[in-house]
């Protein structure tokens, strides 16, 4: 047996019937464009984004086990470096170029952050060289719904939900020979600038370092409060602490404030993630006095 030197995503390994049970698709399997754009569609609906390990007190593993444990065993989901882990090894798997990226979370500011979100530069094996890649990004929590071509100010509407993926403005003025790019989403009457990313290759150890950071660091918006999302073709639903926001592609939205008891309810109900055991009381508890539990492992 070959040894592991950290390369590509570990696709022979995954349970490709427990996952497409998960996420609903029965349909082709060949990696070609209409399977590549049916399995994004089917994960982003299917499994909720979530941060609530680190609620409860428990290290985040990106590891194709720990992932396909919780993310396709179980009815809970996680965030981007977990989807996006697991779904490289799916697309991987069917015989897909898979390249990892990370990416910079900006939500319209101008200042540089940290990179902390995982996407796929993705091509189908038998398409021409000169044809643009795909860019997916499943684990956002907010769409896109379905791929979208690496072509500069290409607008696109998915059920209502507006995407453009475009030349990054600013960070080839400094670094000339980086591929910069940006994505946006449509936001009421213009467009918000969501994520940056240039096309430099991730691999699996870099998952592990930068999902360390984004689950323990205090400067991390998610090691403060729990968090959800999950995106459908109708509406997008946030648990942001314990406000819950109902967006819908019209821009539309509506939201109310929780009590914390009423969590673990709403997020079964409306996210498709359930709670076991002592998590219940764990995650009530974090929220009604606003600091960690003890952590395992």
């Amino acid at each position: 047996m070959d040894e592991d030197l950290g390369y590509g995503w570990q696709g022979g390994l995954l349970d490709l019937p427990g996952y497409l049970e998960r996420v609903g698709y029965d349909g082709d399997l060949a990696p070609v464009e209409g399977t590549l754009r049916a399995l994004h569609r089917a994960h982003v609906t299917s499994i909720p984004f979530e941060n609530l390990e680190i609620m409860l007190g428990r290290p985040v593993v990106v590891s194709l086990d720990a992932v396909q444990a919780k993310l396709v065993r179980r009815a809970r989901g996680g965030y981007c470096f977990e989807h996006t882990r697991l779904f490289a090894a799916v697309l991987e798997r069917l015989g897909f170029e898979v390249t990892a990226l990370a990416g910079r979370v900006t939500l319209g500011s101008a200042h540089v952050r940290p990179m902390t979100h995982a996407l796929l530069h993705v091509r189908p094996p038998d398409r021409p060289r000169d044809e643009p890649a795909w860019l997916c990004d499943v684990g956002f929590g907010a769409g896109p719904l379905e791929p979208l071509r690496l072509v500069d100010g290409e607008e696109v509407v998915q059920d209502g939900w507006g995407f453009r993926l475009q030349r990054g403005r600013t960070v080839t003025t400094w670094s000339p020979h980086t591929a910069a790019w940006e994505l946006h989403q449509a936001a009421g009457d213009g467009w918000l600038q969501r994520h940056t990313f240039t096309l430099n290759e991730t691999f699996r150890i870099d998952f592990d370092v930068l999902s360390h950071y984004v689950s323990t660091s205090p400067r991390s918006p998610f090691t403060t409060r729990p968090f959800a999302q999950k995106f459908t073709s109708d509406a997008l639903r946030v648990l942001d602490g314990t406000t819950l926001t109902v967006t819908r592609p019209d821009g539309s939205s509506e939201n109310r404030v929780l009590a914390p008891e009423e969590l673990p309810g709403t997020l079964a109900r409306d996210f498709g993630i359930v709670l076991e055991g002592e998590d219940v009381p764990r995650l009530i508890a974090f929220v009604r006095e606003g600091r960690p539990v003890v952590r395992e492992g």
